[in-house]
């Protein structure tokens, strides 16, 4: 029963968990700005502004390097943690994203000539712009900072 009980007192995964839904609730109004209509599926979904991966890696980072100190290894992980999640969220998965729209393409210009091809579409909304990764980091790290002021990290 103890587990339940610290479990339920580390605020740096509520510190956490509110910033990837922070990022996620502001990715989903960006969107609806755009589009003037709502998409549910924008607001969990992958891609957009900001990344919700990025928030979460760099929240913890700093959140880890406020509570446990800066020059411990533990903030050292966290921060490489952060630069693999942020370097494939720009780099792989979007490259990832680039080729399904590539395949699409294909598919569809394959179904013209021959109609009985009838796959399912691939999603090509994988990855990150820098600058999505950048406003999801910036993110990040503001919400730690205010909440390691307000909760005492």
């Amino acid at each position: 029963m103890r587990y339940f009980e610290e479990f339920f007192s580390n605020r740096i995964f509520f510190i956490v968990l509110f910033a990837w839904l922070l990022s996620c609730v502001i990715k989903g109004i960006i969107e609806w700005i755009r589009n003037k209509k709502i998409n549910w599926g924008r607001f969990f979904g992958p891609g957009g502004m900001p990344s919700s991966h990025s928030t979460i890696v760099a929240c913890l980072a700093t959140c880890v390097g406020m509570s446990e100190g800066f020059d411990t290894a533990l903030f050292v992980v966290c921060c490489a943690l952060a630069l693999i999640v942020m370097y494939d969220a720009s780099g792989i998965r979007r490259a990832a994203g680039e080729q399904a729209k590539m395949i699409n393409m294909i598919v569809e210009a394959w179904e013209e000539k021959d109609p009985v091809l009838k796959d399912e579409k691939l999603k090509e909304l994988l990855g990150h712009t820098p600058l999505e990764v950048l406003g999801g980091a910036v993110l990040g790290v503001f919400v730690a900072l205010v909440s390691g002021v307000f909760l005492g990290l």
